[in-house]
C-alpha cells in the first residue's frame, strides 16, 4: 500500500505481495476482455458432471455437479483432497450462479499469515521516492481528516492491511491464496473462497491485469472496484441465499481469520470498504434490467467516479475542476505524484471524511452517542454489506469533481506542509450544504475565527489554518499551518461564510440527533439524510456501521494501489 489508497482489490492484491517483491506487474489470462453471454450448455443433473471432459457445461467442474452434497466437517481441519473437492464443488456453484463456465482450472493454495507478511515487507530503509510519495499521500489523508499531523498515512494504510487478509486471487500467476494461521488446522471461511474463485472467473475473461481496472486517482480507484468487487459480492450474496434455501455448504472455521482491529484507522477502513457496499447494489441492479451481459459491459468499460456507483448513474455528470497554481514563498506541489500533482479523493472519501469525526467523537465519549442497529462498531461483528452501509448523503451529493494538490515548502530549517483543495459540484445548493458541513467539522475540532477570515485550529490531529471560500459551485480549501501561510499558498483566497464559525449560526459541530442516518438499509442512494442543515453534533454516528471482521471481504481487497509514477 505504498500507492495511496488502493482499491483496485483483485489487482491489488498482487500488488501487495509485489511491493517487497519487484514483481509489480499483473498479467491474466488474457481472453480478450469480451465477457460475451455463454452459449454453453447447463448441466442439470449430477450424472452429467463426470470427468474433466463435462467442464464445458456450466455446472460442471472435474466431475462435480453443483448440486452435490458432501460430507465435510472442517472442525479438525481440512486435508488436501478435501479442499479440492470443495474448490471444484464451489468453482461449479459460481458459474452456475454467474451462468457461464471457467476457462482454465484455478489453483489454490495457502500461505501463512507470517509468509505473507514477511512478503509484503518492504525491503530496506524506504528510498527518496517513498519518502516523497509518502508526504504527498499523507497531506490526502490529512485534508480528508483521516489521518492526524503527527501520524504516518503508509503505516496507517499498513496498519489496516496488514492483519486482516483472509485469501486474495493473483491475476499475475492465477492463483488463488488462502492465509492461515501458522500451526492451526486448515479451515477457510467459505465465503473467502467464493470471492476469489469469482475473481478468477472474471480474469478469465476481462484480463483484471488490464490498464483500464488501474485508477489514475483514489476515487477513480474506488470506482472500478465498484463493479469489479460489486459483481463478486453479489454473487456472494446469491450463493448464501442458495445455501440457506437447498445447498448444503461448508460450517464457518472456529474463529474468524484474519488479525485483529487492533489500532486500525477505521476512517481508511471505511474508505476501502465503498465498492464492497455500494457495488453490490450497482451489480444487482445491472443484471435486474438487462440480465448478466449489462456486468460484462460494465466491466469492459468501468465506471469513472464513485458517484457512479453511489447513486448506480452510468451517466452521472461530472466538471472539469480548474486550477492554476498561484502560490508564492517557496510552497511548490509535486510534480511527480498524482495526476500532475493532484489526487480527486471524489464522493465517496468525502462521505467518509464527515463519517470519521462523527466516529472519533464517539469513541472519545462525547457525548454519550446514540447507537442504530446497523452501527457495529464490536470487531468481530460479520460484515452483512446490503443492512450496514450506505455512502450517498445530503452533504456531499452532488458532487461533481475535485482537484486536491498537496504542497511543501522547505524553505529555511524547517519542512512545512498544506495543500488546496478545488471540489466542483452540480449546484450552488449542493456547494452550499458541503460548504456549511465542513465549517461545522473544521468548528468542531476547536476553530477560532480570525480577523482575515482564516479559521485557526491551535492544537489536535488537524491543528494549523483553514481558508475555506465558496463561489457559485465552487468550494476551495487552502490548509497551512498559519494563516499567513493560508494566503502564500492561494493569495486571491476570500474566506466566506465565517459567520457559521464562533458566530451567531454557530453550531458546535457536524452531526444529526437521527439515529437512521444513512443506516443503508434502503440502498436508494438518494442521500435524503440531513447532518448539514444547522443542526447540533451529538455524537450520533451514521449508521453506516463500521465492520472491521474484514476476513475476505477486505481480505480479498486489500492492496496496494497504482504503480509508483
Amino acid at each position: 500500500m505504498r500507492r495511496v489508497l488502493t482499491l483496485s482489490v483483485v489487482v491489488v492484491t498482487v500488488a501487495l505481495l509485489a511491493i517487497g517483491t519487484g514483481a509489480a506487474a499483473v498479467g491474466g489470462a488474457a481472453v480478450g476482455g469480451e465477457g460475451s453471454a455463454s452459449t454453453n450448455s447447463v448441466a442439470e443433473t449430477a450424472a452429467e458432471c463426470e470427468t474433466t471432459d463435462d467442464n464445458d457445461l456450466i455446472g460442471c467442474w472435474n466431475g462435480t455437479h453443483y448440486g452435490d452434497d458432501f460430507d465435510i466437517d472442517q472442525g479438525d481441519g481440512l486435508t488436501e483432497p478435501e479442499l479440492e473437492a470443495l474448490t471444484h464443488r464451489k468453482m461449479a456453484r459460481v458459474e452456475h450462479l454467474r451462468e457461464r463456465p471457467f476457462k482454465e482450472e484455478v489453483t489454490v493454495d495457502t500461505i501463512t499469515r507470517e509468509e505473507f507478511q514477511a512478503d509484503r515487507a518492504d525491503d530496506g530503509e524506504p528510498t527518496d521516492a517513498d519518502r516523497e510519495f509518502n508526504r504527498w499521500n499523507d497531506q490526502v489523508w490529512k485534508a480528508l481528516f483521516v489521518v492526524g499531523e503527527d501520524d504516518s498515512s503508509a503505516e496507517a494504510i499498513d496498519a489496516v492491511f496488514g492483519g486482516a487478509v483472509g485469501g486474495f486471487y493473483s491475476p499475475a500467476e492465477e492463483r488463488v491464496v488462502i492465509v492461515v494461521d501458522e500451526g492451526e488446522a486448515l479451515q477457510i471461511d467459505g465465503s473467502t473462497l467464493v470471492h476469489e474463485l469469482a475473481h478468477a472467473m472474471q480474469d478469465q475473461y476481462h484480463d483484471l491485469g488490464d490498464r483500464r481496472y488501474v485508477g489514475d486517482t483514489q476515487d477513480a480507484d474506488l470506482a472500478v472496484d465498484g463493479i469489479v468487487e460489486g459483481e463478486v459480492v453479489h454473487l456472494e450474496e446469491l450463493y448464501d441465499e442458495r445455501c440457506e434455501e437447498n445447498w448444503t455448504c461448508l460450517g464457518e472455521p472456529d474463529e474468524e481469520a484474519g488479525g485483529g482491529a487492533g489500532d486500525l484507522n477505521f476512517g481508511i477502513l471505511q474508505t476501502v470498504l465503498q465498492p464492497y457496499s455500494d457495488g453490490p447494489f450497482y451489480a444487482a441492479e445491472l443484471v435486474e434490467e438487462r440480465g448478466w451481459e449489462a456486468v460484462n459491459d460494465t466491466m469492459n468499460e468501468p465506471p469513472e467516479s464513485t458517484s457512479e456507483v453511489i447513486h448506480r448513474d452510468p451517466d452521472y455528470e461530472t466538471t472539469d475542476v480548474e486550477f492554476e497554481d498561484t502560490a508564492e514563498g517557496d510552497w511548490e506541489t509535486y510534480s511527480n505524484q498524482g495526476v500532475d500533482g493532484a489526487e480527486t479523493t471524489g464522493e465517496a472519501s468525502m462521505f467518509v471524511m464527515f463519517w470519521y469525526q462523527a466516529y472519533q467523537a464517539v469513541q472519545a465519549g462525547e457525548p454519550s452517542p446514540t447507537f442504530d442497529a446497523n452501527t457495529h462498531l464490536a470487531t468481530d461483528e460479520t460484515l452483512a454489506t446490503r443492512n450496514a452501509y450506505n455512502y450517498a448523503h445530503s452533504s456531499t451529493d452532488g458532487w461533481a469533481g475535485d482537484e486536491l494538490y498537496p504542497y511543501r515548502n522547505d524553505a529555511g530549517d524547517e519542512e512545512r506542509d498544506g495543500y488546496v483543495w478545488v471540489t466542483e459540484w452540480q449546484t450552488e445548493a449542493d456547494a452550499e450544504e458541503f460548504h456549511e458541513t465542513y465549517l461545522r467539522m473544521v468548528d468542531h475540532h476547536g476553530a477560532e475565527r480570525l480577523d482575515d477570515g482564516v479559521l485557526d485550529v491551535a492544537d489536535g490531529d488537524f491543528r494549523g489554518a483553514y481558508g475555506i471560500e465558496r463561489d457559485d459551485t465552487t468550494v476551495t480549501i487552502a490548509h497551512a499551518p498559519t494563516a499567513d501561510g493560508v494566503f502564500d499558498l492561494r493569495p486571491e483566497l476570500d474566506p466566506d461564510g465565517v459567520d457559521d464559525v464562533n458566530g451567531e449560526n454557530a453550531g458546535d459541530g457536524l452531526g444529526s440527533s437521527d439515529p437512521n442516518l444513512g443506516d443503508g438499509n434502503e440502498g436508494d442512494g438518494e442521500g435524503d439524510d440531513e447532518f448539514a442543515d444547522g443542526e447540533p453534533f451529538d455524537g450520533a454516528v451514521p449508521g453506516l456501521g463500521v465492520v472491521v471482521g474484514l476476513v475476505s471481504l477486505v481480505g480479498a481487497a486489500l492492496l496496494a494501489r497504482r504503480s509508483r509514477s
